[in-house]
């Protein structure tokens, strides 16, 4: 059993405790694996490298008090995990379709280890993306079990890239199975596509090139469709839109469905916005239609500018998405956080957070995600020494998702409580009712309630010295976010099992 350990110095000095609350903040980062972006950091990669990789970057989250990963496992019509329905993926083993060595499944060993730290774990596909152009294996082939192979026909080559076509009912229910198959076998906490729907437009001699679903489009017509192209496109992404939206909420209601769409609804929307793809027109991606039916449980919109670009203006766009919530659904805002690499945009850390701050200003439910990890990773102009000093120097745990669950569950019961060697080991036990995602252990510093340490283990190693707290408050999370009133735990004076009070606050 992995022991949880954080370190906080502080006495608590009150003689009357304020009300127990827990900091809230969804604190997301994309970990992509398409060109092996920042996971594995190469093809073929020996497992064990794999394994401490992944733990290095799960290190870096909890160091950093980010909450939560959003882990590419279909980059491409693959698979980054155990699946029956698609082949291996090429930036996994090295070679489409071949497993990796010791049965190594990533998703499994992600989950676990997300979830051990005390870190949500949602699963990033693309939907309809068949083949990027660097994803080429040793023998220059994709494997004969990928979709270009079994359905040529449902697969169109678009600039440099191979796309599955959207208006194919097959690609539908071949996308729409996949997501469900990992709903179904995994215990992810959210599934997550991004901008991704009809390709982004390929300009070639000055013109955008059309998407080349002219035989699926005539199929449709032929049989009675009276749509003109546009509209049967946007309907096309929909509907799938809508079908996983119920379809993960009839398997599993307690799983998030969380979409990141371009950052712009249409050029002049809203006013002053005066350049970017216009997603409505060109990615037939009605994202405003999904936010306003609540069709997800949080949108991401990429607001990747600066605040001081005006013609795609930050806190313009911030504002705008705000004001469209019209059922209240988590609104968590994508930060291009990798421009702070001066091979990219060379952006100051301040930036980041500076948009960080605005994002909270004024909002209930507050949360940013980072693109991408390798950012945190690498530490470019110090930003992931900025988050850690800044805004993300205090735990935080993600809001809870009310709308599927608002029971709260039942605290949990003191188990172990002793001084060792190695400090004050707590260990307490969940209720048998709802399962419990994660426990989370508070203690009162300085006047307020912060959390210090959250983990799917029921057992916390706490320090013990002269400044240490001399009692906690330990909370169940649901897997919803939902927290039971506190367990308070007193230290124990000498080594030795006591009970706690077990009070509410």
């Amino acid at each position: 059993m992995m022991l949880s350990s954080f370190v906080a110095a502080a006495l608590i000095g009150e003689t009357m405790a304020p009300k127990f609350t827990l900091n809230r903040e969804f604190r997301g980062v994309w970990v992509a694996t398409v060109a092996n972006i920042d996971w594995p950091s190469r093809p073929g990669l020996p497992v064990a490298d794999q394994r401490s990789e992944m733990e290095a970057i799960l290190d870096r989250c909890k160091d950093l008090n980010v909450n939560a990963v959003i882990f590419q496992i279909r980059p491409s019509a693959d698979a980054l995990y155990n699946s029956k329905l698609e082949p291996w993926s090429f930036y996994l083993t090295g070679e489409q379709g071949v497993p990796p060595a010791e049965s190594f499944d990533p998703l499994e060993f992600t989950i676990k280890e997300a979830h051990e730290r005390g870190i949500e774990l949602h699963v990033w596909f693309n939907p309809y993306r068949a083949l990027h152009p660097n994803q080429v294996s040793k023998n220059g082939a994709v494997h004969e079990s990928h979709i270009s192979r079994t359905h040529p026909d449902l697969v169109k080559r678009y600039g440099t890239f191979l796309w599955m076509d959207p208006g194919e009912q097959f690609i539908q229910d071949r996308s729409f199975a996949v997501f469900m198959d990992v709903v179904q076998r995994y215990d992810i906490d959210a599934i997550h596509i991004d901008d991704y729907f009809y390709p982004y437009p390929v300009t070639e001699n000055g013109q955008k090139t059309p998407f080349p679903d002219q035989k699926s489009f005539a199929h449709y017509r032929a049989n009675g469709g009276r749509l003109g192209l546009d509209a049967w496109r946007r309907k096309n992404v929909d509907d799938f839109i809508f079908r996983v939206h119920q379809g993960v909420k009839q398997r599993k209601p307690w799983v998030r469905f969380g979409i990141s769409p371009f950052g712009i609804y249409r050029p002049g929307i809203p006013e002053g916005i005066r350049a970017g793809v216009d997603q409505y027109a060109e990615l037939y991606a009605d994202a405003l239609k999904w936010y306003q039916k609540g069709w997800a449980d949080y949108f991401s919109p990429q607001l990747y500018w600066p605040i001081a670009q005006t013609p795609q203006s930050y806190p313009v766009l911030l504002n705008w998405w705000r004001s469209q919530n019209a059922v209240n659904r988590h609104l968590w805002v994508g930060n291009f956080t990798s421009r702070t690499n001066p091979a990219e945009g060379n952006w100051k850390s301040q930036e980041v957070l500076d948009q960080i701050e605005l994002t909270r200003k004024g909002a209930v439910d507050t949360g940013n995600i980072h693109f991408s990890m390798k950012a945190l990773m690498t530490n470019w102009n110090g930003i992931a020494d900025a988050l850690k000093t800044g805004p993300y120097a205090e735990r935080a745990i993600a809001p809870a998702t009310t709308w599927l669950d608002k029971k709260a569950p039942k605290p949990p019961t003191l188990g172990e409580n002793n001084l060792t060697e190695q400090g004050w080991r707590v260990e307490v036990v969940p209720d048998k009712g709802e399962p419990v995602r994660f426990f989370a252990v508070s203690a009162l510093i300085d006047g307020k309630w912060r959390i210090l340490d959250v983990s799917s283990q029921p057992t916390f190693l706490l320090p013990s010295g002269e400044n240490a707290p001399k009692e906690v408050a330990v909370v169940s999370l649901d897997r919803v976010g939902n927290n039971s009133s506190p367990l308070v735990i007193r230290r124990p004076s000498q080594s030795g099992r006591i009970r706690g009070l077990g009070q509410g606050l």
